[in-house]
């Protein structure tokens, strides 16, 4: 299952849609991955860092569990083994955020891949952004440092009662994180319309296939340490996999 047709394929039997002649919607993606999109985009954004629901959007404590869980060296050593954890193919197929998408999901959306849009999308003819080569890195408890890291939450949860509970038992863990190889960017609209795209060139090689008044076609491809777009979330008090 490597290639985007029998993911799709895969895709569309378990969810009970149909997809023909076109890429599987985000939406679909996510519900069948169970992931969602992140609030910001940074790439100092760690697996294991603590989101807050509102009930209707994901918001950052500022706080990742290593914090609370060790300290001096120790810290440094797992932050370190966080930083450097595997990426590995997610298993996904290639995907596509619509306008009406992006639109729905916010203005936000494209930020996540570090793309400025320059006035309103609801103004283009057709927008999309299309993610290509998505990968994955998670939290086991057969790696380092998930190991580490559950055995030491086991005995937090006992030791610090108090703190767990403020801090992590009613929050979220992002358990996986998802970055992207590549993102293509379609944008149409009418000659006149005061819109536009930008993107942040460090660590992306970018490709103009189509650039003008009325038409774009950009390709990103992403080097370095990426920034990561979606996530895998685990309620707090369900963490302990040990």
């Amino acid at each position: 299952m490597e290639n985007n047709q029998e993911l799709t394929d895969l895709l569309a039997l378990d969810l009970g849609v149909n997809i023909v002649n076109r890429r599987p919607y985000a939406k679909e993606v996510f519900k069948w991955q169970d992931m969602d999109l992140l609030p910001h985009s940074s790439s100092d954004t760690l697996l294991c860092e603590i989101f807050e629901w509102n009930g209707r959007n994901w918001r950052t404590t500022e706080n990742n569990l290593i914090g609370f869980l060790f300290s001096g060296d120790v810290l440094s050593k797992v932050k370190e083994q966080l930083v450097n954890t595997p990426k590995h193919p997610a298993l996904i197929p290639d995907f596509e955020f619509t306008k009406d998408s992006m639109v729905e999901y916010g203005l936000s959306l494209p930020s996540l891949f570090n793309i400025g849009i320059n006035g309103n999308i609801k103004n283009a003819t057709n927008f999309s952004v299309r993610v290509n080569g998505v990968t994955k890195s998670r939290v086991t408890n057969i790696d380092s440092p998930g190991i580490e890291i559950l055995k030491s939450y086991s005995q937090f949860t006992q030791d610090k009662s108090k703190t767990y509970r403020k801090n992590i038992k009613f929050n979220y863990l992002s358990t996986s994180l998802f970055y992207a190889e590549s993102v293509e960017i379609f944008l149409e609209k009418e000659s006149g319309v005061g819109l536009d795209v930008s993107f942040q060139t460090t660590n992306v090689e970018v490709d103009a296939k189509i650039d003008t008044d009325t038409k774009k076609h950009f390709v990103l491809k992403y080097s370095g340490n990426q920034a990561p777009f979606a996530a895998k979330f685990t309620k707090g008090k369900d963490f302990n996999i040990m």
